[in-house]
Parts: C-alpha cells; structure tokens; sequence
C-alpha cells in the first residue's frame, strides 16, 4: 500500500441490471452493482470503471486489492485524499 492508497470495502452485485452506486450500508461498506457477469473478470472491471469515474481519478488508479471471486471486495484508491472518499461515501474505511 503506498501512502496515497485508500482502501475501502464494496459489496458488489454482478448482473445488477445497471453499473451503479447504492450507497453505503448499515455495516459501513459500500454497495455497487454493475451490469456485467461475473465471468473473466468482466464484473470486476466494471467496478473498477464504475469507481474511477465516481472518484474522478483515472481507471490505472483504482484496483481490486483482495477479493477477487467474492462479492465483497477490498478496493484501493491511488492518488486520492481520504476526505474525498469520507466526504463522497460516509462510513468505516480500513
């Protein structure tokens, strides 16, 4: 983790009809669907896509950091103040 790397969890619902952010649930992560399915990575690229332009940050700055075949996932955020993410998505952060 660099000291400009923000970690943050997501929920993500593959085939969720549309790619979206839900908000952050009573557990304090953050809930995203994407379009895609959940074959050959295709869902967590959406995420990551989703993430980068919510964030305005480019899509190299945003990655799945743990969580690869789960539906929660630890995403990391390069390049990005903490009070942007805090400020956008109210809740814990890692």
């Amino acid at each position: 983790m660099t000291p400009t790397e923000l970690r943050f969890p997501v929920r993500l619902t593959p085939r969720g009809g549309s790619d979206r952010i839900d908000g952050v649930g009573e557990d304090g992560v953050l809930r995203a669907r994407v379009a895609a399915a959940p074959v050959d990575g295709h869902a967590n690229q959406a995420l990551v896509r989703l993430l980068a332009d919510e964030l305005g940050l480019p899509v190299s700055a945003v990655r799945v950091a743990a969580g690869i075949a789960s539906r929660r996932k630890i995403v990391a955020a390069s390049g990005l103040g903490a009070a942007a993410v805090l400020a956008r998505w109210p809740g814990p952060r890692l």
